[in-house]
Order: structure tokens, then sequence, then C-alpha cells
């Protein structure tokens, strides 16, 4: 059987990077790549039913093996293969630290780039475990390739261990999460599961049914460029109106003034000259009435500037892209109840809190497939100082192994 370690860096050496500008599907042609392999592998293991579609979704059915006939709950595991395009996942060198003593961690000697446990404290809760690394100049990929090593292990046991009892488990792997768009094509009734669960959250005993709700929104400012010499009441600057209207924001309500519960408004890109500028906020609040008041206000200080410069200056496209998952998975809470203890069953505390982002789970919990997320391990996702300890993969897919054990056990 091949290790956790060993599967999970044999998936990182593949660049799957997404890319939010394209528009196929999957927007990169390389996740196709590890997707196929996936599959094969599923293949391999005597899961009859793997599949690649055109979308870019690995499939696969693993039968039930209880007797008599017996029906429980069909259940899913899901995890993404994309990367972030927010740093570059080409050519990542791990380096694995062995019985970790608490101390720095130099990632690039050259570049002077130092994991330090002052600015990330965590990092002392792993003291004794290996911990894997990037060398400083790429992100890792633990989010979420971690998750897809993690359910990989699991469908590894059950197969060679068929005295395990458990009802039909369903695999799923997806593209395209980090922008967004890895459900956009999902076929929810061909997976076919009852419930779900993504292994895609952070620190071990993450357990997580609430995610923000989410907008996204572009606003276009038109101005008007006169020769500078001759500007006087006639030039409009759009990057000073952009830079006007983004103030008119409440500069408490941003990302690095927020925690736990609290949204944002988080401006993600500016791109101007005088004549046209463009601006682009993500939206994000966990309560609906507050989200719905976030936008409303981005809506008022539009009006409020197209009174003062003129109809038409500025134009706002908003679009909301995805929603808390807690209204869909509270009904089924039994299914949170089965994380909490399966979790007590491999001796990891379950932290239940806010997701401050979103899953493929949250979308597929609308989609009619509740599906909360699991920790796959990871820190510090999509940058250069991004890690996860291995004990962590192991113990989250021993978590999986117990909710499949759980649900065969139970009478639901």
């Amino acid at each position: 059987m091949e290790s956790i370690l060993d599967r999970f860096l044999r998936y990182i050496s593949y660049d799957t990077a997404s890319n939010p500008e394209s528009h196929s599907q999957p927007s990169t042609n390389k996740q196709f790549v590890l997707l196929e392999l996936l599959k094969e592998e599923l293949l391999a293991m005597g899961l009859e039913d793997a599949s690649l579609d055109k979308n870019g979704y690995v499939m696969a059915t693993l039968p039930s093996n209880l007797e008599d006939g017996k029906k429980v709950p069909t259940i899913g595991f899901i995890a993404h293969v994309d990367t972030a395009p927010d740093m570059s996942g080409a050519n990542i060198k791990p380096q694995l630290v062995h019985n970790y003593d608490g101390s720095d961690i130099v990632l690039n000697q050259e570049k002077g780039i130092v994991l330090r446990t002052q600015e990330y404290p965590e990092l002392l809760a792993y003291k004794g475990q290996t911990i894997i690394t990037t060398d400083g100049t790429t992100l890792l990929g633990a989010d979420d390739k971690a998750g897809v090593a993690e359910i990989m292990n699991l469908v590894q046991t059950l197969v060679a261990n068929p005295d395990i009892k458990h009802g039909d488990i369903k695999i799923g792997f997806t593209p395209d999460e980090e922008i967004g768009r890895g459900v956009d094509y999902f076929d929810v009734k061909k997976f076919g599961a009852d419930f779900a669960y993504t292994l895609d959250g952070g620190a071990i005993g993450e357990l997580e049914y609430e995610n923000f709700n989410a907008a996204g929104a572009t606003l276009t400012i038109h101005g008007c460029n006169i020769h500078p010499g001759f500007a006087k009441d006639k030039m409009l600057n759009s990057m000073l109106v952009a830079m006007e209207l983004n103030a008119l924001l409440p500069v408490e309500q941003r990302p690095e003034y927020t925690t736990h519960y609290e949204g944002f408004f988080h401006l993600i890109g500016f791109k101007g000259t005088v004549e046209e500028s463009t601006i682009q906020y993500i939206i994000r609040d966990h309560d609906f009435d507050k989200f719905t008041a976030k936008k409303e206000l981005l809506n008022d200080c539009v009006t409020f500037m197209n009174k003062k410069y003129g109809t038409g200056v500025v134009e706002l496209d908003l679009k909301d892209q995805y929603y808390n998952m807690r209204k869909e998975v509270e009904p089924h809470i039994h299914i949170i109840h089965i994380a909490e203890q399966a979790m007590e069953m491999a001796g990891v505390r379950p932290k239940i809190q806010p997701i401050r982002g979103g899953t493929d789970g949250a979308r597929l919990s609308f989609m009619g497939l509740p599906c909360p997320n699991l920790f796959a391990g990871g820190h510090n996702f999509h940058g250069k100082f991004e890690y996860v300890p291995v004990e962590s993969m192991e113990k989250a897919s021993e978590v999986a192994l117990n909710i499949v054990k759980l649900f065969a056990a139970s009478n639901l």
C-alpha cells in the first residue's frame, strides 16, 4: 500500500493551477492530467465505474459490502484537484522536516525566506511531527491535494480490508474550486450520494458547516481624458473617482480588520487610466441580512457617485456567487454529529467553526447534496508559507474511515 505521504508528494508534482480569465471547462487543460491519473488509479483499485467526463469531474463508486441487503445512506467524499492561481504551482520542491523541534523553518536560505513561529505560532502544535513545506518559491498544493490524497488513501484502505463493513461510497474529484467554478457542471443525481463531505478544510479538527454568503462586484468608471494643460473644468479622472468610491466603504469592514463571523468588502482588482478604470470587489458575510445590507451599501455608493459626477459614470455589475450552507445542512444535523464522533474515535478534538470562505460543498448543499467540510490538515494556503503535517493528513483519512464505519453501523 502506498503511504499517504508518497501519494501526496506524487500529486503535488502535477501543476493544476486554475485560471479565472479562462472561459474553458475546466479553466486549464493541465487539470485533466491529474484527473485522468486519479480515474485510472480508482479503476486499478477495482472501482469499475470510475469515470472522467468532459467537464473535468471524476466520479466512482465503492459498492456496499453489507450483508443481508442492509440499507444505509450513501456517503460521498469530495476534493478538488486545482491549486490557486495566486502563486505558482509548477515545479513544486517540497521539503520534509522530520521530528520538528519547534524552531523557525528556513524555506529558502538564498532568498532569506523563513517560516517563523513568531508569525505562525500554530507551528508549535506540531512538535515531533513531520511537516511538509515549500522551498519558498511556490505554493505547496495541500489545498486541496491533501484532501485528494486522504480520500485515495481511504479507498485504498477499504479495498485492502474487505472485512471493514461499509455502504455504497461515492468518490468525487472536481476542478476549478479555487476560482469559484468547481461544481458549475457537477451532476448531483449522477453522483448518487445522500450526503457528502469535502476534505478541504485547514488545521486538524476543523469541522465546518457554515460559510460566507458571497457576491462579486465589478465597477466600471468612465472618465474624460483631456490634455492636462487644458484640463480645467473638463477632465474627469476615472482613477480618482474609483479611489473616492472605495473611500466611501467602511474601513473596518476590510478583511485585514475582520474575524470569526464578521464580513467584509475586499478590493481584489484595480486597473485604470484617466479615461476608464475597473475595480473589483468580493463581498462576504455569514449573516444573510448583513450580506444584503452590504450589497445595498455598494449600490448606494454608486448612486451617490453618479449623482455627483453624472449618470452612467459608474456602472456596477453585482452577482451573487454562493450562500451559507448552514441552511441546507442543519436539517440533517446528524451528519455533523457523526463527523464529531468520527474525530473523537481518532483522538482528534472537533473544532466546529465557520468557514471564512467557501467550498464546493457550500454550493452542492444548495444543489440537493448536504455537504459539510472536514479538515485536510494544511495551513497558510495559496502562498509560499503553506505547509501540512503528515500526521494531520493521516488523521483526516482515519476520520473519513470512521465516518464510513459509523454510517455502516447506523440505523438511519
